[in-house]
């Protein structure tokens, strides 16, 4: 049986460990952490969203960023120290903006196929996570934002996908625990909301039991291409090892950029940092008072989610600042300042802070596909959107692995995309 090294167990290397493993072939899924979805999967806004497919490539981004630079509690955040690959990474960010309005239509087509396989799973492993079939409510204070909203439905509109504009009258509707003023709104009935961990963690432990071989608290050390394979040097503990395998999927997130040079490609994910707050919402008084319609303000760029009774999640800002997952008060009291606006009736007094660095690529597509040489194959790069494109993009990656006649299944391939 063709046996395939997947690196990185967060939502994208469980689902693309979980297609390969539907598609016959042999899979040991490595990761550093003991369990799955430890890190940029831990703890994330929650959303399945299609209607958040709009890439970040445009000039108003930049405007904005630049704008930001010296407020630290901003949306956006860029330290100005020099960094060759942060530099670098926006020249090439700033040379995909003529491919925004492609991007984002070809985002949102991936995202609704993601939809249905990501539900299948979870109904075939019998796993609960928290998932809210209450749609995803975009909600606006400033006119010029509700204008440029129109704009991007018009977009998401070629690809498929449904978004209305709602009055104020309707929000309050919609969500009737929001307080506050709004110009306007859309709303996606289809998008929904859960909890990335419980999913990751539920995903992993079936596709444990179908066979895969989950190698937890292991390091990577190398990877070395050969005529025969993939050569994976790893440790766990004390012990040290070598394994050749047939092929190679690297969905290392931020990661993916240092596995991909020892395997002679370039994947220019740069790691871009978003923070979040769960809120315990400890006392009838609060879960009354906290919205289970889940809401996107994209001025301030924050999402939330409700994840079951008990729990509020509210999640945004993006900070340039390399690989550093310190939690800042300065990127955690907005995230406070701003439940305690528009839900003033939520107490914060257990708000508990995260931060996780997203992978991105310049063009915020994701990087799905084969490699210069044979056998190495990649699934990285999601940005914001890891959790509502991964079950889509491991079809895609898989697809690419059994295309290759040399990395032939031991079965035909029961699932298709068209399962959504």
């Amino acid at each position: 049986m063709t046996r395939l090294a997947v690196i990185g167990a967060g939502i994208t290397g469980v689902s693309t460990a979980s297609s390969l493993m539907d598609r016959g072939l042999d899979v040991t899924l490595f990761d550093r952490n003991r369990y799955a979805a430890m890190q940029t999967s831990f703890a994330n806004g929650g959303q399945l969203s299609a209607s958040n497919a709009e890439t970040w490539n445009r000039w108003a981004t930049v405007f904005k960023g630049m704008r930001w630079m010296l407020t630290r509690g901003a949306p956006l955040l860029v330290n100005p120290a020099p960094s060759w690959h942060k530099y670098s990474w926006m020249a090439e960010f700033i040379a995909a903006i003529p491919q925004y309005r492609d991007n984002t239509i070809a985002t949102a087509r991936m995202a609704i196929a993601a939809r249905g396989l990501l539900r299948e799973k979870a109904a075939r492993y019998g796993f609960d996570f928290d998932a809210e079939d209450r749609g995803i409510l975009h909600i606006y204070t400033d006119r010029a934002e509700f204008a440029h909203a129109g704009r991007v439905t018009a977009l998401l509109a070629e690809a498929g996908l449904t978004r209305r504009a709602v009055t104020p009258e309707e929000i309050r509707s919609l969500e009737p625990a929001l307080s506050g003023d709004f110009h306007g709104g859309y709303y996606t009935d289809s998008d929904f909301t859960g909890d990335i961990h419980r999913y990751t963690m539920g995903l992993a432990q079936g596709i444990a039991r179908d066979g895969t071989d989950l190698r937890f608290g292991t390091e990577i050390e190398g990877l070395t291409h050969g005529p025969d394979g993939i050569c994976v040097t790893w440790t766990r503990g004390a012990d040290r090892q070598s394994e050749l395998f047939d092929a190679i999927v690297i969905c290392a997130g931020v990661e993916s950029r240092r596995f991909a040079a020892m395997l002679g490609d370039r994947v220019n994910v740069y790691p871009v940092k978003g923070y979040s707050i769960t809120v315990r919402l400890d006392d009838e008084a609060s879960q009354q008072a906290a919205p289970w319609v889940s809401l996107l303000d994209d001025q301030a760029k924050i999402v939330t989610s409700r994840l079951g009774r008990d729990r509020f999640r509210i999640a945004g800002t993006a900070e340039f600042n390399g690989t550093n997952l310190d939690i800042r008060d300065d990127r955690i009291r907005p995230l406070v300042a701003w439940c305690e606006r528009f839900f003033p009736g939520v107490s914060t007094e257990h708000a508990i802070p995260w931060a996780g660095l997203r992978p991105m690529m310049p063009n915020m597509m994701p990087r799905v596909g084969p490699g210069r040489r044979p056998r190495v194959f990649y699934n990285t790069g999601h940005g914001h959107l890891g959790w509502t494109l991964s079950a889509a993009t491991a079809e895609m990656v898989a697809e690419a692995v059994t295309a290759d006649a040399t990395l032939a299944p031991a079965r035909p391939h029961a699932l298709r995309m068209a399962a959504e």
